[in-house]
Order: structure tokens, then C-alpha cells, then sequence
């Protein structure tokens, strides 16, 4: 494969769009040297391999890391494998199965939206800081403080025990990348030690005195005599915070990022966000995604197009290409905060289709909406820093004046 794409190049970071419009050019697959990975970049590639079960998540499930041709991680990565590998976004069913639907009987709609009041009124207090202040940085200032304090009050974290979570969960993530490096994974490890000794510690405050909190509704929920083991709670409540903030927060940095560089449509935005907030949410996450690849293991011989995929390999399904697949979207490099036809995949597909997506979808359009409201003039003031990594795709810092 020759195309231009190289997950380690700050140029390739700050704009992947026109290697992947390259690689779609040049067929369905392409096998990735430096990672062992086979590149899928069509719309509706990712999407049908989202949804098929001869991939997966996991392949333990099935077969040893001997049989499947793998090599066991190291033990000192364990911590991080263990509270990993028991998340609902790393299980196969069966698992899978049970723990998601003991999941969903404490994670439901009625959950979700009586968190809306909250959500809307931390938005609008962090936006009316930032003016007050005459702005500043808009990633710090509003868009990782909304969504930890969301999925804090929803599991009940005490607001003096929420300064570690940011910190954890950025070292946890960064596993994610491509071949993270030993001092990635050592950073991972602790924070997975850390963030489970205080969860082990909070759940059992929460079996002597639950509350209306939804870790109290984990250990609560039961289906036919089967209950979550403390391992899943533990590893439910840490994906929770990293999907149900890593998402928002990069979707909030990029999604004013590219506003700013398209002005006619915030201006069209601005004139009328009750009509427009709804699809320029899903614009956003499609023009920009925040998670730009999503791994999954072949446990069966697959083809795509002419070519078969083995057993034992791995496929990186690209996101980000394929909410810019032409064939799925017109005009797909166009920002139209107007489109009514987007069928994006940045919240996944399939059984792991992500299950905060509800909530995700509450908070970008809270602090759209109050941003919309409150800082009328706000406009871009330094050219923006990226996030060093390519999988998960965010601002470090995004200035700003009122």
C-alpha cells in the first residue's frame, strides 16, 4: 500500500481527509505494514464489518492468544487488560449479552433525560464564565469540564473526588492508539489501578447506602437471578467516563474549530439554532469525527471485494473516512449543518453501537445552544494545537474571545 496514510505524521493528524480520500480511491482494503492492520476505508465496508460477526472485539472468547496466532500482553499490563477486557465495548456475546442488558436496566432513557436540566445548566454557567472573562480556551473552559461533571453526577462521584478523573481517563485512552509505546502502557496501568480502587471503594459505600445514583441502579439491576460482578461494574463505569466524555469533548474542540473556518454556516447557525442545532450536531460529529479508527479481530476468514482477510488478523475500520465516503454522502467534504441525510457511524453500529449516544447527543446541543446564546461574537483568536494522537482525534487548546 502506497497511499499517504501515516497515523504518526503531525501533517497526516492535523488533516487525514485527503489520504482517505486516496485510499478509497485505490480500492476496499489495503494491508498496513507498520501496525499489521487491513485498512477499511469505504462507508459501506465499515459499516456491514460493524455489524458482522465473524469479527470481534475480542477474540478470547473463542480461542487462546496461542490458537489465534497472537502474543499474551505482558503480565505488568494486566491492570489495564483486565478493567479493558470486562467494558461492554470489549466483550463478544455472550458476555456482551448480559452485561449490556444489565447495563441498560439502570442506563435508560429515563436516565438520560432527567440529566437534561443538569446538562443544560452547567452549560450554560461554564459559557457565562468564559464570557464573563472575555473568553479563553474553550477546550479547558467548557468542553472537558461539561461532560466529566455529567457522567460524575450520573454516577454519583462526589464533586471533591472528580479532579483525578480527567487525568486517568486520558492515560487509560491512550492504549488506544496505534502501538502505544511501554511508558503508554505504564501511564495506563496506573491510572487503571487508581481509577479501580476508588470505584471499589465507592461501590461498596454504595451497597451500604445506595442512592439515586446510577452506580447504586448497577449493583440493583438483575435479570433472571444474574447480577454484574464487582470486575464489570468497575469496568462499566470507567468506559462510561471515557467514552461518554472523550467523545463530547473532541466533538465540541473540533466541531467549533471547523465552524470557525466555515463562517457562512455559523452565520446561518446563528440566525437560526432552534432550526439548525438539531442536524448541526450530527454535521458535526460526520464532518470531523472523534474517533477516527475503530479495531476489530477476524475470527473467520472474511473477504472484501477480492481480497480475503484471514483469521488472525486485525482490521482497522476507518471512521473518519467513511463519514467522508462520497457514496454515502453528498458532497461529503461540504460542511451543511443543514444535511438531512446522514447516516454518520461516529457512535459505532452493531451490538457496540455506543450506548451514551443519547446522552452525548444532550450535551454537544446544550453547549451549542448556550454558546450560541451567551457569545453571539465569539470568534477564534490563535491558531488551535492538536491532540498528538490520530485514533482519538481532538484540540488541546482552542482560544477564544466574546
Amino acid at each position: 500500500m502506497d497511499a499517504p496514510f501515516d497515523p504518526w505524521s503531525p501533517e497526516f493528524v492535523a488533516d487525514p481527509y485527503p489520504a482517505y480520500a486516496a485510499l478509497r480511491a485505490r480500492g476496499r482494503v489495503h494491508h498496513y505494514e507498520p501496525t499489521g492492520q487491513y485498512l477499511i476505508p469505504h462507508h459501506a465496508d465499515v459499516s456491514a464489518l460493524l455489524r458482522d460477526r465473524r469479527l470481534g472485539r475480542t477474540y478470547l472468547h473463542r480461542y487462546s492468544h496461542e490458537e489465534f496466532g497472537r502474543q499474551a500482553p505482558p503480565p505488568a499490563h494486566e491492570p489495564f487488560h483486565v478493567l479493558n477486557g470486562n467494558g461492554m465495548l470489549d466483550l463478544e456475546a455472550p458476555a456482551h449479552t448480559r452485561v449490556r442488558r444489565l447495563v441498560a436496566k439502570a442506563f435508560t432513557p429515563r436516565t438520560v433525560e432527567r440529566l437534561r436540566p443538569y446538562v443544560e445548566g452547567l452549560a450554560d454557567d461554564l459559557v457565562r464564565g468564559l464570557v464573563a472573562d472575555g473568553g479563553g480556551d474553550l477546550v479547558a473552559r467548557v468542553a472537558e469540564p461539561l461532560p466529566v461533571a455529567v457522567i460524575a453526577e450520573m454516577l454519583g462521584i462526589p464533586e471533591a473526588d472528580r479532579g483525578p478523573l480527567r487525568p486517568w481517563s486520558a492515560d487509560i485512552c491512550g492504549m488506544y492508539e496505534l502501538n502505544p509505546g511501554e511508558e503508554t502502557a505504564a501511564r495506563a496501568v496506573h491510572a487503571s489501578v487508581e481509577f479501580s480502587l476508588y470505584l471499589r471503594e465507592l461501590i461498596a459505600a454504595r451497597r451500604k447506602e445506595p442512592g439515586d445514583d446510577l452506580i447504586s441502579a448497577l449493583i440493583a439491576a438483575h435479570d433472571e437471578g444474574e447480577r454484574l460482578s464487582e470486575q464489570e461494574m468497575i469496568s462499566t463505569c470507567v468506559l462510561l467516563l471515557n467514552a461518554g466524555h472523550e467523545a463530547t469533548v473532541n466533538s465540541t474542540a473540533n466541531g467549533w474549530n471547523v465552524l470557525f473556518r466555515h463562517p457562512e454556516q455559523l452565520a446561518a447557525l446563528r440566525a437560526a439554532p432552534e432550526k439548525l442545532l438539531p442536524t448541526a450536531v450530527e454535521e458535526l460529529l460526520r464532518h470531523d469525527t472523534p474517533l477516527q479508527l475503530f479495531e476489530r479481530w477476524v475470527l473467520d476468514d472474511i473477504e472484501v471485494g477480492d481480497t480475503v482477510v484471514p483469521r488472525g488478523s486485525e482490521v482497522a475500520l476507518l471512521f473518519g473516512s467513511a463519514n467522508r465516503d462520497p457514496a454515502a454522502f453528498a458532497a461529503p467534504d461540504t460542511l451543511d449543518l443543514a444535511r438531512a441525510d446522514n447516516p454518520h457511524i461516529s457512535f459505532g453500529a452493531g451490538i457496540h453501537y455506543c450506548v451514551g449516544a443519547p446522552l452525548a447527543r444532550i450535551e454537544l446541543a446544550a453547549s451549542l445552544g448556550a454558546l450560541l446564546r451567551r457569545a453571539p461574537g465569539l470568534r477564534l483568536v490563535a491558531e488551535p494545537s492538536r491532540k498528538p494522537g490520530f485514533v482519538i482525534r481532538g484540540l488541546g487548546e482552542l482560544l477564544v474571545e466574546c
